[in-house]
């Protein structure tokens, strides 16, 4: 790493979008720390495929951990510009039913322990030119559906941060933001037919590619919106009203 590079943390960098993030900010002449819970061979892999990259595990599950890694790297880095919060669990549990064990782990990994890593990067991080913390949240912020409820509820306690933490925890040079993609790649059960279909269930009829998200990322990193807005990342999905998630719609017009 030299000096001449800023630095940012991707967590969940390591795989799907965050790897494209990842990807994206080395590309663009970042020094990029891998993040991975357990994913070693696929960080190492793409560390060692950016021009200037490292890749860092933690078990986000474990906060005080996550804490301590944003805390180590913030002593070791001189210019240390963004904080990039992607790493999610994304399990399903009813909404006339919540799963306590998948609801711990969802606000965990999902809303306190990147909360708390902000918390830490803003009190201790050094950056030339003001930090960026950019929290991944979802376009059901915007338009709620009542499946993958737990997620859900973790999304939108990580965004209740976005505007606080730019009120209270920021400099004036510094940026807070949420970035809210839609359906981006084929999750949690989806074929990649199913995603054909269901992909495209927004205002514009096309697929939102990960590059999009990437790209989304990289123009907040340079700060020019006010702290505290949410940029999606979705072809107008956040737009539409939809009753329920779209891999469940898709797969109600297949039966039809």
């Amino acid at each position: 790493m030299t000096d001449s590079r800023p630095a940012v943390l991707v967590t969940g960098g390591a795989k799907r979008i965050g790897a494209a993030v990842a990807r994206a900010f080395g590309e663009a002449g970042w020094h990029v720390f891998v993040h991975y819970g357990s994913s070693h061979g696929e960080a190492k892999a793409l560390a060692k495929q950016l021009p200037s990259a490292e890749a860092v595990q933690c078990d986000l599950e474990d906060g005080d951990a996550a804490v301590a890694m944003v805390e180590a790297l913030a002593e070791r880095l001189a210019d240390w510009r963004a904080l990039i919060n992607c790493a999610a669990v994304f399990d399903n549990d009813a909404v006339t039913a919540l799963d306590p064990a998948t609801n711990a782990r969802a606000m965990q990994i999902n809303a306190r322990s990147p909360a708390r890593m902000a918390q830490a990067y803003l009190a201790h991080a050094k950056a030339s030119g003001g930090r960026r913390v950019i929290h991944f949240t979802d376009q059901k912020l915007a338009n709620p559906n009542p499946d993958f409820f737990s997620y859900t509820m973790s999304k939108h306690a990580l965004a209740a941060t976005v505007p606080m933490l730019a009120m209270g925890a920021a400099r004036p040079e510094d940026r807070v933001y949420a970035l809210a993609p839609g359906a981006i790649l084929a999750s949690h059960d989806q074929t990649e037919a199913e995603t054909e279909v269901s992909h495209r269930m927004n205002l514009l009829g096309r697929k939102t590619g990960p590059e999009e998200v990437a790209d989304a990322a990289l123009f907040l990193a340079q700060g020019h919106l006010a702290s505290g807005q949410t940029l999606y990342v979705d072809s107008g999905q956040h737009l539409l009203a939809q009753p329920r998630d779209v891999i469940y719609l898709a797969r109600e017009r297949a039966e039809a």
